[in-house]
């Protein structure tokens, strides 16, 4: 029965993700399933992704899914209950030498010695289930833009 919620739930998501499908959906299964990766063209040597290393670049280029049907999508698969327990994240990409990177601001680095560097954020909302173990529903994952920090504009 799992099984078959499982699978029905990838073909849905499998449909709303515009063009490139087939890559998109591999190179997710890549990402998912990877423990380290370098740089983006490691992912093509996972067996799930079946194409060549281009693949990889191609399928974020070409797919642009709608991210809010994507997010309605995977809310139907939290259960209803009194609560529901979100994670929220905040990750610093630091890029200092990328001096004409677009939206490049000031991030705080969640580290030993709390530094902070110049370079982009990246939020994520994932819900955590009350169950043991690792598994996470990510529900968005996106770069948080000067003009979100600078107008505090809801994005």
């Amino acid at each position: 029965m799992e099984y078959d919620r499982y699978q029905k739930f990838r073909q849905q998501t499998y449909q709303l993700l515009g063009k490139a499908k087939d890559a998109t959906f591999e190179l997710m299964d890549s990402v998912m399933t990877t423990r380290n990766a370098n740089c983006l063209a490691e992912f093509s040597l996972s067996p799930l992704l079946r194409r060549k290393w281009s693949s990889t670049y191609e399928a974020l280029q070409d797919s642009r899914p709608n991210r809010n049907k994507l997010m309605k999508r995977y809310i139907k698969e939290i259960p209803t209950s009194e609560y529901v327990l979100l994670g929220i994240d905040h990750t610093a990409w630091g890029r200092r030498g990328a001096k004409t990177l677009k939206d490049r601001t000031y991030e705080h680095q969640a580290s030993s010695n709390n530094s902070v560097t110049v370079g982009q954020g990246y939020s994520t909302i994932a819900w955590l289930p009350e169950k043991q173990g690792s598994w996470a529903l990510p529900l968005r994952h996106e770069r948080i833009t000067q003009y979100c920090s600078v107008k505090k504009v809801v994005c």
